[in-house]
């Protein structure tokens, strides 16, 4: 084989690697640009965890905000401050969230935090990208990530958690776009007269 074939051949490998090592990072973008919808989505989902129990409710989701609702809590998040109330006491703490905390809370909140401090890689079906996030600080909170993304639409199906030692699942279903208003993402006190707020922050 001659140098310039030699060449061609180190340029077409070297430009696999590199389009594989983009390829991960790139569907992320395509999936987090899918929930990142300006008006909001919406989704119902399943959660199956060693740490928090299991679960299942719908979410709403704008930019870094969201709604939810299970049948043991209800919970708005403005992007700042975080209302959980509990039906069975009457309660809402109010409190400051992590970036761990929100990912055990919302199944879509990998989109703020994939771009930084962690390493990807990627397999792919023929309806599937499967991509896999590493901590690049053995430290970090949120330690790995699995993450399952529909070929089609780059909407998650599956979010897979590693928080400490235990895993939680998120399997979501019915995500829909919707026009959401930003009220939807704070707590009402006016529509829970009888609830008692517990400020944790």
């Amino acid at each position: 084989m001659n140098m310039k074939k030699l060449f061609l051949v180190i340029t077409v490998l070297l430009a696999t690697v590199a389009g594989q090592a983009q390829t991960a990072r790139e569907v992320l973008d395509k999936c987090a640009a899918s929930v990142s919808v300006k008006s909001g989505v919406t989704a119902d989902f399943t959660m199956e965890s060693a740490q928090y129990g299991n679960t299942s409710g719908s979410i709403s989701v704008k930019g870094r905000m969201f709604y939810a609702t299970t049948p043991v809590a209800t919970m708005w998040f403005d992007g700042k401050t975080l209302w959980t109330y509990r039906s069975k006491n009457e309660e809402v703490n109010v409190s400051n969230p992590t970036d761990a905390q929100l990912q055990a809370l919302n199944p879509y909140n990998f989109i703020n935090m994939y771009k930084n401090g962690y390493s990807y890689t990627m397999t792919k079906t023929d309806k599937t990208f499967n991509v896999h996030l590493t901590a690049n600080d053995a430290n970090r909170r949120v330690k790995e990530m699995f993450i399952t993304i529909d070929a089609k639409s780059y909407t998650p199906i599956e979010v897979k958690v590693l928080q400490g030692s235990k895993w939680s699942t998120f399997f979501i279903n019915n995500f829909k776009k919707a026009n959401l208003k930003d009220d939807a993402f704070r707590f009402n006190a006016r529509e829970f007269p009888s609830a008692e707020v517990i400020d944790l922050r």
